[in-house]
């Protein structure tokens, strides 16, 4: 819900939200490791739910806008 929160707040909507008892193939929780990640290409990704939602909606309503023309995109 945290994610979608986030969402609603950059889009300046509010989601139709149906919710459901879960679903097969539905996890309560999940957790990333990427130590193996880290050891291997020094990579340790340090992007925010919050930061990256952002820059999303920037991109996606910049590259989906109304105003391009299609041969454009």
């Amino acid at each position: 819900m945290h994610f979608i929160n986030v969402l609603e707040k950059h889009l300046g909507k509010t989601a139709e939200k149906r919710l459901l008892p879960m679903q097969p193939g539905d996890v309560p929780a999940t957790y990333a490791d990427v130590d193996d990640l880290i050891k291997d290409v020094g990579f340790k990704p340090a992007t925010s739910v919050e930061t990256g939602i952002a820059r999303f909606v920037e991109w996606y309503q910049k590259y989906y806008s109304p105003t391009l023309v299609n041969s454009q995109r």
